[in-house]
């Protein structure tokens, strides 16, 4: 029987929410163990002068406790 555990995690990127969600998953998975899944729970933009200069996302990953 395998146990997991789901943590929620935020990241954001310059260039997109796809680059957004790579670096949160790359970035959690240097101290988080066993990723096994992550879903977008919500995303967002920041906006300045009426343009788009950011790309944030919360992310829920779910790992395997050893």
């Amino acid at each position: 029987m395998s146990v997991a555990k789901v943590t929620e995690i935020t990241s954001s990127s310059k260039k997109s929410f796809d680059d957004a969600i790579k670096k949160g998953i790359e970035r959690a998975s240097k101290t988080v163990q066993n990723i096994e899944s992550a879903w977008v729970a919500d995303q967002s933009v920041r906006v300045k002068d009426g343009e788009v200069t950011g790309y944030d996302v919360r992310l829920k990953l779910t790992f395997v406790l050893k």
